[in-house]
């Protein structure tokens, strides 16, 4: 019997499978908070070979691989000063799982020792993150409107 999921680093190998699951998982994840068109969009958006490939090149992204499929995904990124998770996804049978967390660890373990807070964003609509990212110690900072609807930015103080 397996270990579960390994947190790893992601590598260049890893680019198409991450863009895969961004088409098959996240679209599927948001249709129903934002809508279709609005899902699709945020794949072409940020779930494209270029922007993938790139954030993975700075060492900017993390992935869960259980006996080589990918279940979970983490991207962090910046916004001007601000560290930021743009990406935080577990694939659907591995939700509950203590993956999420996991994932969230190793991106937190890549800052900057000084790095004294951290930002988080997703949906209004996706619920069950905000109740996650909840507890995970995270708080509104704040709401901004999008066409695909209101953002949340979560803020946790990392001192």
């Amino acid at each position: 019997m397996g270990t579960g999921p390994v947190v790893r680093n992601a590598e260049r190998d890893d680019v198409m499978a991450i863009c895969g699951f961004g088409e098959e998982h996240v679209r599927a994840h948001y249709a129903p908070l934002i809508g279709e068109e609005a899902a699709a969009k945020q794949v072409r958006m940020w779930w494209h070979e270029t922007n993938i490939a790139g954030a993975v090149a700075r060492g900017a992204v993390v992935v869960a691989d259980d006996g080589g499929h990918l279940v979970g995904v983490g991207q962090r990124g910046r916004d001007g000063d601000d560290h930021v998770i743009y990406k935080l996804y577990v694939h659907p049978r591995h939700r509950g799982s203590g993956l999420g967390r996991r994932l969230l660890d190793a991106l937190i373990g890549q800052l900057p020792e000084d790095a004294g807070r951290l930002y988080i964003e997703h949906f209004a609509a996706n619920e069950r993150a905000g109740a996650f990212y909840e507890r995970e110690g995270f708080t509104v900072d704040r709401i901004e409107p999008s066409s695909s609807g209101d953002v949340v930015w979560r803020v946790r103080d990392l001192r």
